[in-house]
Order: C-alpha cells, then structure tokens, then sequence
C-alpha cells in the first residue's frame, strides 16, 4: 500500500470529513460537524495558513495529514506544524505513516519550509519512536503551550 500524498480540495471535503471524524473519535476531541468543516475547508480551498494531504488514493483515501505555516525567526522563515494526522487502523504497521513522514518533510522543504514541529503525547512511546525514526526530536529545554479562546 503506498502512501502517496494527494493536495486535498474541496471535491474531497466529504472523504476528508469522514477520516477527521474517525480521528477526533479515536483521539476523545468532541467538536460539532459544522465546525470540524469550518475549520478544514478554508484549507482546501487555498488558505495560505495551511494545507490538507490526503494519504493514498484520493477516491479512497487511508489517511490524511494537516499542516498549518507560521514564521519562525530562530529557523529562520517559514516553519510548519503538523496539526493533525492520521492512518486509518485497518491499515496501520505497513510502514504508511513513516513513508508519509519520510516524503512530507522533503516536499515542504522544497516549498521554502525551514522547519516543521509537531506534538506527541508524552505517554506514546510507540508513535514517539515513529517521529524519533523520521527525524524528529524533542527539543530539552522547550514544551508546547498553549491557551484557548
């Protein structure tokens, strides 16, 4: 199975919705369906705030993976986060999130990215190790904060 990733747009909103569903399921996030939209479809539709992948084939997608920009004088330009991302489980341990995590990074880079960072639970070693394997570290001296409005 391959994990090819496909620029979601708005023709997707439906498969794309299904798969967030799913996730934010799996995960304990309760939010309303016309806000889960609200919050994707800006994306889909160009935002330059971020963009949507799908993973695998777009008419039947298997996963997808969120990325949001920002600025980032310490890595000097444009840097990303990765929102959200998701495998379905029926297809877990292929080695799909890893080559997603392989081939995502080298994409934005050559979009101008200069960093992109995400956050793990403190308690998932197995999906810590995936993003360790990936290139991905913690940074010892920082933690994400965050404050809601």
């Amino acid at each position: 199975m391959s994990a090819a990733l496909t620029l979601a747009t708005p023709e997707h909103l439906d498969r794309l919705d299904a798969l967030i569903t799913a996730c934010h399921q799996e995960i304990g996030i309760s939010l309303a369906p016309e806000a889960r939209r609200a919050g994707v479809l800006p994306l889909l539709e160009g935002s330059p705030h971020g963009v949507v992948y799908l993973i695998g084939p777009p008419r039947a997608p298997i996963g997808y993976v969120v990325i949001t920009f920002g600025w980032s004088v310490e890595f000097g330009g444009l840097d990303g986060f990765v929102d959200e991302f998701y495998v379905r489980p029926g297809v877990r341990g292929r080695g799909i999130a890893s080559e997603t995590l392989q081939t995502l990074p080298r994409a934005l880079a050559a979009a101008g990215l200069k960093a992109l960072h995400l956050e793990v639970d403190r308690d998932a070693d197995k999906t810590q190790r995936l993003y360790a394997r990936a290139g991905f570290a913690a940074r010892p001296k920082y933690m994400l904060m965050s404050r809601s409005f």
